[in-house]
């Protein structure tokens, strides 16, 4: 885990109901605007994949370059998305075998904010 961050897992099935990347996006609210935004995945299991390397190949992508490739509905398997700010990630979303997510984050607000809205969450 990177230095000052804290972090949380739970289940990325929630209620039958599957936790899209965008859905995570969204929940960093004002503290994901400004990052610049790099994606790794093991899986490619849909064609936005690809745009989401190339991106991350480059010099990232901000948070609504990474909005529209995820959304609708994008389920990503063993993938990580971390966000930068000054070249220091601030924030880390893990997905894990299409099973869970693990959320890292340099501010505990963010934490919170997903614990408030997630069943099951627990810290790393």
């Amino acid at each position: 885990m990177a230095e000052g961050m804290k972090g949380i897992t739970f289940r990325a099935w929630q209620e039958g109901h599957y936790v899209t990347p965008a859905e995570l996006l969204v929940r960093l609210g004002s503290f994901g605007l400004g990052l610049t935004w790099f994606v790794e995945l093991d899986e490619r299991v849909d064609p936005r994949c690809a745009e989401l390397e190339r991106r991350s190949a480059g010099t990232g992508m901000d948070i609504l370059t990474l909005l529209s490739l995820t959304t609708p509905g994008l389920q990503l398997i063993d993938a990580e998305a971390r966000g930068f700010a000054d070249g220091v990630p601030v924030v880390v979303l893990e997905e894990v075998d299409s099973s869970f997510w693990d959320v890292r984050a340099a501010d505990e607000a963010v934490l919170d904010e997903i614990r408030r809205h997630y069943r099951g969450v627990e810290d790393l």
